[in-house]
C-alpha cells in the first residue's frame, strides 16, 4: 500500500514533462502559421518579405509570373492589413481604398523597388487580368443567384439608376455652378465625367469627342476630365463603406448583397453558398468584411453547407466562365457590345433556362468565391501600381470640387435608396448599384463592393458602369455638339 502512493508521484511528472519539448513545435509553430496577413499565413508572409528583398538586392529578381504573384500578393494584402486597421477608415472602406491608392501614392514617390513593380505594370496591361477577375466573379455570381430575383432585378435597376443620373446631374451642376466652378464646366468636365464608366471606356471616349467638338488637344481634354473620375470613384468607396455600416444598424434595409426578397424554397446555389447569406453574416464586432482579426479572410463562410465540391466541377466551371468570356469578345466582334455585358447577358440566359446543372453552378460559385477572397486585395495592388496615376488624384482636391464630387455622387446613391425602395428593392444594395455607376470602370466597381461587402452584386455594378456609362457619354457629345 505504501508503494501506491509512490508510484502516484512519480507517474504524474511523466505526464507533464513532455509537454514543454512540444510547446513549440509543431503545436507552436502551426498556431504561428494560422496567424494570416490576408490569407498569408505569417511565416510565409515574412519568408516572402526576405526573399524579395535578397533579389532585389543582388538585382536578381525575376520578372516571371510567380514574381509578379507573390509581389501582389505581399502587396496587396499588407496595405488591406492596414486599412482595416486604421481608426475610422476601417469602418468605411479603408481596405480597399488603402489596396488601391497606397500603392499609387508609393510608386509616384520612388518608394517601391522598380525590379518588382515593373513586372507588375507590364503582367497587369499585357495579360488583361481585370477581365479573368470580373468572368469570374460574374458569371460565379449570376448562377448563385435565385432565378426569380436575377430577372426582377435586370428588369428594374434601369429604374433607380436613370433617375438617380438625371437627379445626379442637375444637383452636381448647380452646387459647382454655385461654388464658382461655372454650370457648363462643372456639367461636361466634372458631373459627366464621373458617370462616364471609368477610364479606358469613359474617359478617353469622352476626351476625344471633347477635342474633336471643341478643337482642343485630346490629352488637354483627358488631363481635364481625368481627375473627377478617380475622385468620384474614391468618394463611391467611401459612401458605400458607410451604407455597410448602416445596414449593419438597420438589418430591414439590407439584403446583405440581394436585391429583393427570396420567397420561394427550393435548391438554389445562393441559399447555402452565396456571398448574400454566409458570406455576408460577419460578426458583429468585425470592422472589415474581408479581413479577419487575425489577418485572414472570413473564409469559412465561403461554401458552409454546400458540401464538398468536386475539383473537375471547380475547372469546368471555370473553363465554361472563361468561354462565355470569349463568346462574348466575339459578339463585341460583330455587335460591338462590351464583351464582359456580353458574358454577362449569356450567363443570365443559362440561368434563366437552366442549362447549367446545379453541380456547375456550385463549381463555378466555388470559383467565384475563390476570386472574392484570394484575389480582391492583390488586383487592386495591381491597379494602384500600375495604372493609377496619383498626381491627378491629387489634383482633383480643390474645394469646390471635391463638394461638386461629393453632391454628385451622394444624390446619385440618394435616388437609388429612394426609388429601389419605392421599388420593391432593398435600398442599400440599390445605392450601392447606383454608386458604381460613378466608379472608375471594372477596378472601381470591385473597390466599391468590397468596400460595401457585396461583391455579388457586380454583374448589376457592370450594367450600371459599362452600359449607363455609355448612355452618359454619348448624350453628353450629342448636348456639347448642340450647344455649339
Amino acid at each position: 500500500m505504501a508503494t501506491e502512493p509512490s508510484g502516484t508521484k512519480d507517474a504524474a511528472p511523466a505526464q507533464v514533462n513532455p509537454a514543454p519539448a512540444a510547446a513549440f513545435w509543431p503545436v507552436a509553430w502551426w498556431g504561428l502559421m494560422g496567424r494570416r496577413i490576408g490569407i498569408v499565413p505569417l511565416p510565409v508572409y515574412l519568408g516572402l518579405l526576405a526573399v524579395m528583398a535578397v533579389l532585389v538586392r543582388l538585382h536578381r529578381a525575376p520578372s516571371e509570373i510567380c514574381m509578379v504573384i507573390a509581389v501582389i500578393t505581399v502587396g496587396g494584402f499588407t496595405c488591406a492589413e492596414v486599412g482595416a486597421r486604421l481608426p475610422i477608415l476601417r469602418n468605411i472602406g479603408g481596405a480597399a481604398i488603402c489596396a488601391t491608392f497606397v500603392p499609387s501614392c508609393l510608386v509616384y514617390y520612388h518608394l517601391l523597388p522598380r525590379p518588382l513593380i515593373q513586372p507588375v505594370a507590364d503582367f497587369f496591361k499585357s495579360s488583361n487580368f481585370l477581365y479573368l477577375f470580373i468572368t469570374a466573379i460574374i458569371v460565379g455570381s449570376i448562377l448563385g443567384m435565385d432565378r426569380k430575383t436575377l430577372i426582377a432585378g435586370f428588369l428594374k435597376i434601369f429604374v433607380p439608376l436613370a433617375v438617380g443620373s438625371l437627379v445626379a446631374g442637375l444637383v452636381g451642376t448647380a452646387v459647382g455652378a454655385a461654388l464658382g466652378l461655372g454650370a457648363r464646366h462643372t456639367l461636361f468636365f466634372t458631373v459627366i465625367p464621373i458617370m462616364a464608366g471609368g477610364v479606358g471606356e469613359g474617359a478617353i471616349p469622352l476626351s476625344m469627342g471633347y477635342a474633336e467638338r471643341l478643337h482642343r488637344g485630346q490629352s488637354e481634354m483627358f488631363a481635364m476630365v481625368l481627375p473627377p473620375v478617380m475622385l468620384g470613384s474614391l468618394m463611391a468607396i467611401l459612401l458605400a463603406g458607410l451604407l455597410n455600416i448602416v445596414g449593419r444598424r438597420f438589418p430591414h434595409l439590407t439584403g446583405e448583397g440581394r436585391l429583393y426578397p427570396v420567397e420561394h424554397a427550393g435548391f438554389e446555389p445562393e441559399q447555402t453558398t452565396s456571398a448574400g447569406t454566409n458570406e455576408a453574416a460577419p460578426a458583429p464586432e468585425a470592422t472589415d468584411d474581408s479581413i479577419s482579426h487575425s489577418g485572414g479572410p472570413k473564409a469559412k463562410a465561403d461554401g458552409q453547407g454546400s458540401g464538398i465540391v468536386d475539383v473537375s466541377e471547380v475547372g469546368a466551371a471555370g473553363i465554361m466562365a472563361i468561354s462565355l468570356y470569349l463568346l462574348g469578345v466575339l459578339i463585341h466582334e460583330w455587335l460591338g457590345l462590351p464583351a464582359p455585358i456580353a458574358m454577362l447577358f449569356l450567363a443570365v440566359a443559362a440561368k434563366v433556362t437552366r442549362a447549367i446543372p446545379p453541380e456547375l453552378e456550385r463549381g463555378a460559385h466555388t470559383v467565384y468565391s475563390f476570386f472574392r477572397i484570394a484575389v480582391v486585395y492583390p488586383l487592386l495592388f495591381a491597379v494602384g501600381a500600375s495604372i493609377t496615376p496619383w498626381d491627378k488624384l491629387v489634383s482633383a482636391f480643390h474645394p469646390a470640387n471635391v463638394v461638386t464630387i461629393f453632391a454628385t455622387v451622394a444624390s446619385l446613391m440618394v435616388t437609388g435608396f429612394v426609388v429601389g425602395r419605392r421599388l420593391g428593392m432593398y435600398p442599400i444594395e440599390a445605392a450601392i448599384i447606383n454608386a458604381t455607376h460613378s466608379g472608375q470602370g471594372g477596378t472601381g466597381d470591385i473597390a466599391i463592393l468590397t468596400a460595401a461587402n457585396r461583391m455579388q452584386l457586380l454583374p448589376f455594378a457592370q450594367v450600371a458602369t459599362r452600359i449607363g456609362g455609355a448612355i452618359t457619354v454619348t448624350l453628353a457629345l450629342i448636348a456639347l455638339s448642340r450647344m455649339r
